[in-house]
């Protein structure tokens, strides 16, 4: 089995003249699971008392918090690289989202 991948996704900065701008939330908990909707990823309906939703896509799994109103950043777990890569990459182009790699440090998108 492959090992797992964990990424985070999170809102570019701002395209300035000034470095260090900081980036947005992603949306509300709302306005994220929609948009993640129109990349088949969504939650399978499951009741979860951890505090996150799960949502399910393909070759991953994206955690978001509960209970609040901005969701900032997002945890990505990617099961299968060949099947989530060109996802996560459609989405962080469409949406002008980012990730990160929290293993390499190493940032995508944006």
């Amino acid at each position: 089995m492959a090992k797992k991948r964990q990424i985070v996704l999170m809102k570019a900065p701002p395209k300035t003249d000034r470095p260090g701008t900081p980036a947005g939330p992603l949306g509300t908990p709302k306005e994220v699971r929609e948009s993640l909707a129109r990349f088949n990823t969504a939650s399978d309906g499951s009741a979860r008392q951890t505090g996150t939703e799960v949502l399910h896509g393909p070759g991953m799994i994206v955690e978001l918090p509960q209970g609040v109103d901005q969701v900032q950043q997002a945890m990505v777990t990617v099961l299968d690289d060949d099947i989530a890569w060109p996802v996560l990459s459609r989405v962080c182009r469409h949406l002008q989202w980012k990730m990160i790699d929290l293993e390499t440090g190493m940032s995508f998108g944006g």
